[in-house]
């Protein structure tokens, strides 16, 4: 029964190693996709930012990149969020939520939808992209450290597995130590 939990020992000590090989190359496959989807979009950190005229290749760089987004979005609303501003805008251009109060579009008479509202539709697209390849780079780093972890966890186990597997067992040990006191006896006389 010794030997079957020893081998049973080697043989989830071999799965782990498996698995923490897979775990980190699927990981390092996972940020290299985000270097490569990122750079193929060929987007430029702008000056103001906090990585000028660098492209954006990493999810770090992303999420920097989200942030500066975010911050023209701002400037260019007057500082309000797409819920802070109103749906409409009348005749003269100002906003309103008045529908009845709204300008009308010459060709279909329905209310003009306020046109600054569009920006932050077209902000919460790309912000959301980019703190996704932030969050999946994140996810992939977190993979690969996991599979170093299984890695080094099968190691331990494979080392110790082994060495219980080389020990004697005790009718073992008992039968060395008669042959080493038979021989000394033997030299002895």
């Amino acid at each position: 029964m010794n030997k079957l939990f020893q081998y049973a020992g080697i043989a989830a000590s071999v799965c782990l190693i498996a698995f923490g090989i897979g775990a980190a190359v699927i990981g390092l496959d996972g940020r290299d996709r985000v270097a490569t989807e990122l750079a193929r979009e060929q987007i430029v950190g702008t000056p103001d930012s906090t990585i000028p005229n660098q492209l954006v290749n990493s999810g770090s760089e992303a999420q920097a990149f989200a942030k500066v987004i975010r911050k023209h979005t701002l400037e260019a609303t007057g500082g309000k969020t797409y819920a802070q501003m109103p749906q409409y805008i009348t005749a003269s251009g100002k906003g309103t939520s008045d529908k009845a109060a709204a300008g009308k579009d010459p060709k279909t008479g329905a209310p003009t939808s306020n046109p600054a509202r569009q920006i932050w539709v077209t902000e919460t697209a790309l912000t959301t992209a980019l703190n996704t390849a932030y969050f999946a780079e994140s996810m992939a780093t977190f993979v690969m450290a996991m599979g170093i972890a299984l890695l080094l966890i099968g190691i331990g186990l494979l080392v110790l597995s082994v060495k219980v597997l080389r020990q004697p067992s005790a009718a073992e040990q008992t039968q060395r130590r008669a042959s080493a006191a038979a021989k000394v006896a033997v030299g002895a006389a």
